[in-house]
């Protein structure tokens, strides 16, 4: 019995570019050593993801006051493991987060 895989379909889409713009895409892509096709079908990918990702802050929900404050009392309570090689803070860093100046912005907003 055959078992037919399905064949990823690519479908031909003619594209008119201005010679600047594809002069410039030709350019580009000999430099990244790939296809203008290859290129263009990059490029586009990461505008879609550009703008797929500008809907997605435009319908998120955006944080409150409340929980903002919920996730930076998180951080003032610290953990009985000490921080992981690499990750430990500098000698001599002082947080600003009690300092006045940053509670009256933080109360500003």
């Amino acid at each position: 019995m055959q078992v037919n895989p399905k064949k990823n379909t690519c479908s031909k889409f003619p594209l008119r570019l201005m010679p600047s713009v594809r002069k410039g895409a030709e350019v580009f892509s000999q430099r990244e050593g790939v296809s203008l096709n290859q290129f263009i079908n990059v490029a586009l990918a990461e505008k879609l993801a550009h703008l797929q990702h500008d809907e997605w802050l435009a319908r998120r929900l955006q944080p409150t006051a409340a929980k903002t404050a919920r996730a930076l009392g998180v951080l003032d309570h610290p953990t009985q493991n000490p921080p992981a090689p690499g990750d430990e803070l500098p000698d001599g860093y002082v947080s600003v987060r009690g300092t006045p100046k940053y509670q009256e912005a933080a109360l500003a907003k």
